[in-house]
């Protein structure tokens, strides 16, 4: 079965960090691209991160300088570095992606089941 599973989210304090995994089950990374998304409580799903397939990165201007996204060599994982977190970070934070399973075939717009960032003293 073809999945995204995230994993490292937490209570931390502000000014903290935390690095937030999204594992590829049955599958990998090696087409188009995965990005993190998060939804906080009360408001619509928002883009926090994305990276291509040949590396290139970009984030919301509100995680500039604060959040890093990479992805493992393998690219079956990727990972959200956190930084100076915030109160206003905290929100589920959601992985997806292009997938391409063990058979070859190709799924697009995978998402994970969401992993919670609480930012709070």
């Amino acid at each position: 079965q073809v999945q995204l599973v995230e994993s490292g989210g937490g209570l931390v304090q502000p000014g903290g960090s935390l690095r937030l995994s999204c594992q590829a089950s049955g599958a990998t990374f090696s087409i188009g691209q995965a990005a993190w998304y998060r939804q906080a409580p009360g408001k619509q799903r928002a883009l926090v991160a994305i990276i291509s397939r040949y590396g290139s990165v970009n984030y919301a201007d509100s995680v500039k300088g604060r959040f890093t996204i990479s992805t493992d060599t393998a690219k079956s994982t990727v990972y959200l570095q956190m930084d100076s977190l915030k109160a206003e970070d905290t929100a589920v934070y959601y992985c997806n992606g292009d997938l391409t399973g063990s058979s070859g075939s190709n799924y697009f717009n995978i998402w994970g089941q969401g992993t919670q960032v609480i930012v709070s003293s």
